[in-house]
């Protein structure tokens, strides 16, 4: 097939998929779900579609796309991959400002989207050697992980991780369907770098995303099979269940359930095999109650309930997935102390700091419902989420990962959380911001940094300031 056929081809489908509507899916397809997830695919609804943009953003950006398109058609023929790769990547940039014309769900939906479509980037260049680490038995290619709250229904991870990051978590994701908060619940703080959303769990359900990693899962087996390579005589695992990248499943708990630990449970028996790692998220501001799971009683019954239901399941050699937590910043050096006890004593693979905080007023111009309630990320969490990280690294004495979140938009942030005890980090505001073009731009500063300091590896980089 000649480059101007694929060009062609590209470019058709392209514009057939962005003036699709980013329809939400669900309903019939819950119905095909395992057995023992009966009960939730039956109270599954369908959520709402999400309103159309303004007409001229969205013509905007549809010509955007399709002009990338078309120089991307006659690039391709003329250049190497890498070349290719670099500047499709850099490319991006130019979307961007078409995307902040569009409201910001909307934008959001419209970004996943583009991602499960196979509209975004490919990463064909390998990374820096620097950055390669094995954790929970697993080699990562890289440290950078987007965050849970991009892709909240598993649509896209074969696109993300495609993007080339590290490894990607899906979710969070709740037993039964549910919509969230009222719109508008999404508000960008431009000039901060940050963003107040007040989403609230909204997520189509276990079944829905069980029967997409499901399928994620039997392509993945269908190539390693039909794969002429052999297998790998290591006993560190190459990438994940999902792909070349490891797939993380952030398990949430219904607004109006009563028992928090049954519906975590559910998302085990259910999603746990899909998965490379598990977190319970008990740190989103957004459903109610929620945070109070983190004091030292509740979080030791709730983490005992989990792990007892995930090591009652049959494993392969691989075993269970690691089992994790997401914190929120917003806590006390107490709470700090109960948490890490509570890591420690039931030895816990993991911990991710931090959440959304709702300790940072927003500005006072922003909207209403922005000012009522809602979690900020973005730049102005970093020191805050840091300086958690800091003294759980303390308390944790290194023995536990930790994840840094919050307000990573360079590789010098990302390096910091790293040299403040984290083994891996995770972005989401900033690639809202900055799209695509930030990935590699992060990794390949975050590798200028550790060869400026001396580190061979990020392992050897991770607590140094601790040494």
């Amino acid at each position: 097939m000649s480059s101007s056929v694929v060009a062609r081809a590209w470019r058709r489908s392209l514009r057939d998929a962005l003036l699709r509507g980013p329809a939400w899916r669900g309903g019939a397809s819950a119905r095909s779900a395992s057995t023992a997830s009966g009960a939730a695919a039956e109270a599954a609804a369908a959520p709402k579609k999400v309103p159309p943009p303004p007409r001229k953003g969205r013509r905007l950006l549809t010509g955007a796309l399709i002009g990338l398109a078309i120089g991307g058609g006659a690039y391709v023929s003329t250049a190497d991959e890498a070349r290719f790769c670099g500047w499709l990547f850099k490319s991006t940039e130019l979307v961007n400002p078409f995307f902040a014309l569009l409201d910001a769900e909307f934008a959001h939906r419209l970004a996943v989207k583009a991602a499960a479509h196979g509209f975004v980037p490919r990463e064909k260049r390998p990374d820096p050697p620097v950055l390669g680490l094995e954790v929970w038995g697993r080699k990562f290619a890289n440290p950078i992980g987007l965050a849970a709250g991009f892709d909240k229904n598993a649509e896209a991870v074969e696109g993300l991780l495609g993007m080339g990051f590290g490894f990607v978590e899906v979710g969070s994701v709740t037993p039964q369907a549910q919509e969230g908060n009222p719109k508008p619940r999404v508000f960008r703080l431009k000039e901060h770098g940050a963003v107040i959303n007040r989403y609230g769990f909204n997520s189509e359900g276990i079944v829905v995303v069980a029967k997409r990693l499901g399928a994620q899962h039997g392509k993945r087996k269908m190539e390693e099979t039909s794969s002429s390579t052999s297998p790998s005589t290591s006993d560190i695992k190459q990438g994940g269940k999902a792909g070349p990248g490891i797939l993380g499943v952030n398990l949430g708990k219904n607004k109006t359930s009563e028992d928090a630990a049954a519906d975590y449970v559910q998302g085990v028996h259910t999603l746990s095999q899909y998965a490379d790692y598990l977190v319970i998220n008990i740190s989103s501001p957004n459903t109610p109650g929620l945070r109070k799971l983190q004091g030292r009683k509740q979080l030791k019954d709730l983490v005992k309930k989990v792990q007892a239901a995930r090591d009652e399941m049959q494993w392969a050699e691989d075993g269970p997935p690691p089992l994790l937590v997401k914190i929120a910043p917003d806590l006390s050096k107490q709470d700090l102390e109960d948490i890490a006890a509570v890591a420690l004593a039931l030895r816990l693979d993991g911990l991710i700091i931090s959440n959304t905080t709702v300790s940072r007023p927003p500005p006072a111009d922003t909207h209403p419902l922005a000012q009522e309630t809602g979690g900020l990320s973005g730049k102005p969490l970093f020191d805050l989420s840091t300086n958690i990280l800091r003294e759980m690294y303390m308390l944790t004495r290194g023995k536990i990962p930790l994840v840094g979140c919050g307000g990573v938009s360079s590789g010098e942030d990302a390096y910091k959380k790293i040299r403040a005890g984290a083994t891996l980090v995770q972005i989401y505001t900033a690639l809202a911001y900055g799209g695509p073009a930030l990935i590699p731009r992060i990794k390949a500063e975050l590798a200028e940094c550790l060869e400026r300091d001396g580190f061979k590896s990020v392992q050897e980089a991770v607590g140094a300031d601790f040494r």
